[in-house]
């Protein structure tokens, strides 16, 4: 069961990081754009911390599966998920408000 936890908790911490990336890549080039992107700067440093604690909550949640317990497994599961759901949705909003050009 403890792998079962442990890969759930990767993929929240995954899903978590893939909201932090795209905020982060969002601020870095409404900042290039200068005062043209004074707006989605203005945005993104909002998000920025929704973004980092959803990750940083996955994370604890990976390390909690580490432990030798089952109700750890479980805890960390619950965590790493959680933060996981979160940062699914944001990177859902923020991709819906602010599409990348290809």
């Amino acid at each position: 069961m403890g792998i079962v936890f442990s890969l759930i908790a990767l993929v929240g911490l995954l899903a978590a990081l893939g909201h932090f990336g795209y905020v982060a890549m969002l601020n870095n080039a409404a900042k290039k754009k200068g005062a043209a992107g004074a707006e989605i700067a203005a945005y993104t440093r909002t998000r920025l911390p929704v973004a980092a604690g959803a990750t940083g909550v996955a994370l604890l949640g990976l390390l909690i599966t580490s432990g030798p317990s089952l109700t750890a497994d479980v805890i960390g599961m619950l965590l790493a998920a959680g933060g996981g759901v979160v940062g699914y949705r944001g990177l859902q909003q923020e991709r819906a408000k602010y599409p990348t050009s290809r």
